[in-house]
């Protein structure tokens, strides 16, 4: 069973950035994509961002420009770089690993970005 653990999060001021970062406890190189998604209080979970095993990424339109997700298979940690931070980034972040047999989600870390 492996399991993700998100790491990073934290109080920060609008305009300032954040590393997330989500280890697991064992290889990811078999996990086709790794997601970062993030629930709002009161709002639906959305998807922020993916990379796939191959190093393909794709972002929310609402992060564009701003985040970034990377990939580390030697490390089995994904990373999501965040600038530019905005009020409207306050969230629980939580990564998602997708193998073909298995779906693994970790249990979140909160952003909370002050304005």
């Amino acid at each position: 069973q492996v399991q993700l653990v998100e790491s990073g999060g934290g109080l920060v001021q609008a305009g300032g950035s954040l590393r997330l970062s989500c280890a697991a406890t064992s290889s990811i190189f078999s996990f086709n994509v790794m997601r970062w998604y993030r629930q709002a209080p009161g709002k639906q979970r959305e998807l922020v961002a993916f990379v796939t095993k191959d190093g393909s990424t794709n972002y929310a339109d609402s992060v564009k420009g701003r985040f970034t997700i990377s990939r580390d298979n030697a490390k089995n940690t994904v990373h999501l770089q965040m600038n530019s931070l905005k009020p409207e980034d306050t969230a629980v972040y939580s990564c998602r690993g997708t193998s073909n047999l298995n779906d693994y989600w970790g249990q979140g870390t909160q952003v909370t970005v002050s304005s």
